[in-house]
C-alpha cells in the first residue's frame, strides 16, 4: 500500500492540463482510479503507467551499409 493517491486536480497539475482531461480519462475508463466515497483518486503508479503507455519514442534512423543514413 505504498502508492500515493492523487486527486483529479493533482493529476491535472502533473499533466499540465485542465481537470477536464483527467475526468475524461476516468469517464472513458482509460486510466485506473479508485472511488473513496464520492471522491475519485488516481494511484501514482496508474498515472506513471498511463504516461509510459502513451509516450511516443523518436524513430531511430537506420544506417545503410554505405555509411549514410537511409
Amino acid at each position: 500500500m505504498g502508492d500515493r493517491y492523487l486527486s483529479v486536480e493533482q493529476v491535472a497539475e502533473v499533466l499540465g492540463t485542465t481537470v477536464r482531461f483527467p475526468r475524461r480519462l476516468i469517464a472513458e475508463r482509460r486510466i485506473t482510479f479508485v472511488k473513496v466515497g464520492r471522491h475519485v483518486r488516481i494511484p501514482e503508479s496508474a498515472l506513471a503507467a498511463y504516461l509510459e503507455a502513451n509516450t511516443v519514442r523518436p524513430i531511430q534512423r537506420r544506417r545503410s551499409r554505405y555509411g549514410r543514413a537511409a
